[in-house]
């Protein structure tokens, strides 16, 4: 009777609390890689390929942490992309709202899970071999039910916590805070065409996915980490996987090449700009903040009504959550359009901001055309008498592909 009573409270391990939490960190990490190699780099985005064993591993992993099965998370990834912001978004905070998809973005999940038509349309390439059909697609609940026993029988009472722990994980982390958070709050490098933000410089523990604007301004890179300070553990795993001969890495984001004292904008100029437009508009985003900032600055050594510069605050506020001229129009154009006809430079940063989207978006014009307009935007940007305005012209002028 003792050893029962002791098997059932402290398992086999009879394991401290220090390494029942380790344990937890440990497990709850290798989904979280799962996710991030296996489900969205290599089979959503297809910028790694996975050796077969590897991924096969992972898939396994997540039949046992997850009960999530690849097809569902596959398509309704990349039905977000493709709907980004917009209606038919599976899960944006924009559509739903930042609660709703914090804190029940799990439930969300599940609506579109049964949605046949995203199935699909979005769900192709990945796994159909006969383990994925008869079981990891199809039994589902005995995957997380198998990982309930092992708890059980590791730690005893205090496993069904543990696994509870792991049940939540994904839910919070990869569900609610990357895609809510991670369309709310946070910094921009990018100025892609939604409102996706790096939640934290320092992607360790949700494996990279912190780095969520990089991803959407290169969606099929492999690598999430851009800047210098910046850190990607899931980049580092695939690294040492490809150093083994284990993973090979499809794409990666370009870096943009730059040559000084280029005296004029020519083709290669605009293939550069086509190319880096997102990296482009993130500068430009930069240059708007330090602009609305100098204007801030300006009203209060004037003496202003505090109303007028809180205002330009919030301006800040909505130009850095927004990536191009329809988010800002869908969520907030008549507040930003009030606040920046007060404000006769923001105006135009915000008009030459939106003439310069318009020449990438020019699908019909031929390359001449369009490499004339970009001549034209930085002569105009040049004599605006601007002196940021300018630099950042010169600047572009040097982009080389």
């Amino acid at each position: 009777m003792n050893a029962v009573y002791e098997f059932l409270l402290h398992g086999v391990t009879h394991a401290s609390w220090w390494q029942i939490v380790l344990y937890t960190l440990v497990t709850t990490h290798l989904t979280i890689i799962a996710v991030t190699l296996f489900l969205h780099r290599s089979q959503a985005h297809r910028g790694v390929d996975l050796h077969p064993a590897v991924a096969h591993v992972l898939r396994f992993w997540l039949w046992l942490g997850t009960g999530m099965v690849t097809k569902e998370w596959v398509a309704i990834h990349r039905k977000h992309h493709a709907r980004c912001e917009r209606e038919g978004d599976p899960h944006s905070p924009m559509v739903f709202g930042i609660n709703r998809v914090l804190w029940r973005g799990a439930e969300l999940y599940r609506q579109e899970a049964i949605n046949q038509e995203t199935m699909a349309k979005f769900g192709h390439g990945t796994p159909d071999d006969w383990i994925e059909r008869n079981l990891y697609s199809r039994r589902t609940v005995l995957g997380i039910s198998i990982m309930l026993v092992i708890n059980l029988t590791l730690f005893g009472v205090i496993g069904l916590t543990v696994w509870a722990v792991q049940m939540a994980w994904i839910p919070f982390w990869a569900a609610g805070v990357v895609n809510g958070i991670g369309h709310y709050f946070g910094y921009r490098n990018f100025g892609s065409p939604d409102t996706s933000t790096n939640v934290f410089p320092i992607g360790i523990i949700i494996g990279g996915e912190e780095l969520h604007n990089n991803h959407h301004a290169h969606a099929s890179s492999a690598r999430f980490s851009s800047k210098w300070y910046e850190f990607d553990i899931g980049w580092m795993y695939l690294r040492i996987l490809s150093s083994l001969k284990l993973a090979k890495v499809r794409r990666v984001a370009p870096r943009p090449t730059m040559v000084e004292h280029k005296p004029a904008v020519d083709l290669q100029t605009l293939q550069a700009v086509i190319t880096h437009r997102y990296e482009i508009m993130g500068r430009y985003g930069d240059m708007l903040k330090k602009a609305c900032h100098d204007e801030i600055a300006r009203l209060k050594a004037a003496s202003a009504e505090p109303s007028q510069w809180r205002l330009l605050r919030k301006a800040k506020r909505m130009l850095n959550r927004t990536g191009g001229e329809a988010v800002v129009a869908a969520a907030h154009g008549n507040e930003v359009d009030e606040i920046l006809s007060q404000h006769g430079r923001l105006s135009t940063l915000v008009q030459m901001r939106n003439e310069l989207a318009r020449i990438w978006e020019s699908s019909s014009a031929s390359s001449e055309k369009l490499m004339q307009d970009l001549q034209d935007w930085c002569a105009r940007a040049q004599q605006s008498g601007n002196e940021r305005l300018a630099e950042f012209a010169m600047r572009l002028r040097q982009y080389a592909a």
